[in-house]
């Protein structure tokens, strides 16, 4: 089928909630993508943080071809293989660089990073209820992203985003980020009413915005003071994105509930809500569910992702390329500040480049980019990027934001 066609399938059969740009991709390996006019692309948004092996990468190709010959779905009615091996391996994630706490981190599965977060939040509220003082309000952090349900918008503390929806769910509390003071303010002008402390480590779709480590240890000293929970929300900057399993192991605390997704299944649809088991403990059979969530197909794709990741030495390169990544971005004079941790980055351009515009024209130069505002380019390449896609980026860098200037 080619682009003409899907485009207008598209407009005739689809609700219009996607801007999509004007190609239609068909094919792809590694970093690379193809059209379906035989275009290829340096792949640098990666299906948002998704594609982490890269496009089609042969394991987890293997991995859902086979399981799909023999079995594809059951339900959670019944126990099945590779499920319980996988929330091992994320048990493992969870404790890196911590032997002191081996104590298992127990998972519940969903299907996508709002399902996750979903879990998240209904978990605090009722470790709150069960276990604590009640409180049911969840702190979030302005600017935050935490997916696009009711209750996950709520705690999305983007008022563009939610002005559309409202009236939200009630009791989601914004605070800014990486100001202590303002967050004790919270907590004080709301005493036993604090279920939980929502954070992304690193606040991803309003342009890569990492917290502190000084801000992220007071959040959970400040909750575990109150009675309540830290939540952190690894759906993009976890599964190695940053170097580390999961961000929160490089800002010095250990949560009390972790979502992920995006890259945990390689491309396969797969959202997970991991939680210390004394606070796992309160879900009952029958509190929480999901006819999809940890299916056969889904747990073959995230063994084979999780392992591969390790096996082919993707943490170090993540250290390794980010680095380098991140220095040639602040070489570019047409570029200002560079911020992330790994290979989860965002650059500002001046306020005279349209990052729109960028990212349109990169098209035409085999480029797939990302921008997250007005000015802003955002980095979420496949983990497996290397210097050399790095090298190819920066040489065409300069002429995009040069021709995309508006004065």
């Amino acid at each position: 089928m080619t682009y003409e066609q899907a485009k207008a399938l598209d407009e005739k059969y689809l609700i219009h909630s996607y801007g999509r740009k004007p190609v239609e991709l068909v094919s792809g390996q590694g970093m690379h993508v193809q059209d379906d006019a035989g275009n290829d692309y340096l792949d640098f948004i990666g299906g948002i943080g998704v594609c982490c092996l890269g496009h089609c990468h042969p394991a987890v190709v293997k991995a859902v071809q086979d399981q799909a010959a023999k079995l594809m779905h059951v339900s959670n009615y019944y126990y099945i293989e590779r499920r319980g091996e996988v929330a091992e391996l994320l048990s493992g994630m969870l404790n890196w660089g911590d032997p002191a706490r081996p104590y298992p981190w127990k998972t519940f599965f969903a299907n996508s990073g709002a399902e996750a977060n979903e879990c998240a939040i209904k978990l605090a509220r009722l470790y709150s209820k069960e276990r604590s003082h009640g409180g049911q309000g969840i702190i979030c952090m302005e600017r935050s992203f935490h997916g696009r349900t009711l209750a996950t918008l709520a705690a999305t503390q983007q008022p563009v985003k939610q002005a559309a929806f409202q009236p939200l769910p009630q009791n989601f509390l914004a605070a800014p980020p990486n100001d202590i003071e303002a967050l004790c303010a919270v907590f004080e002008a709301n005493p036993q009413g604090i279920a939980a402390v929502m954070v992304e480590p690193v606040q991803g779709e309003c342009g890569v915005y990492p917290l502190t480590e000084e801000y992220l240890q007071a959040a959970v000293e400040l909750a575990h003071e109150n009675g309540a929970l830290l939540i952190c929300d690894e759906v993009q900057c976890g599964i190695y994105r940053t170097g580390t399993p999961f961000a929160f192991q490089q800002l010095g605390v250990v949560p009390d509930i972790v979502s992920m997704a995006k890259g945990i299944a390689g491309g396969f649809p797969m959202g997970a809500c991991a939680a210390r088991d004394a606070v796992a403990a309160v879900f009952e059979p029958g509190l929480h569910g999901s006819t999809f969530g940890g299916s056969n197909l889904a747990v073959a794709a995230a063994e084979a992702t999780l392992t591969t990741l390790v096996d082919e030495g993707v943490p170090a390169n993540v250290a390794e390329v980010g680095e380098y990544f991140r220095a040639k971005l602040e070489e570019l004079p047409e570029v200002g500040e560079v911020r992330g941790m790994g290979l989860m980055l965002a650059c500002e351009l001046g306020e005279d480049v349209d990052a729109a515009k960028v990212v349109l024209d990169a098209l035409g130069v085999g480029l797939l980019l990302n921008y997250t505002g007005p000015h802003t380019l955002r980095f979420l390449p496949p983990l497996v990027c290397d210097t050399a896609e790095v090298d190819e980026l920066i040489s065409k860098l300069p002429a995009l934001i040069a021709g995309a200037k508006t004065a």
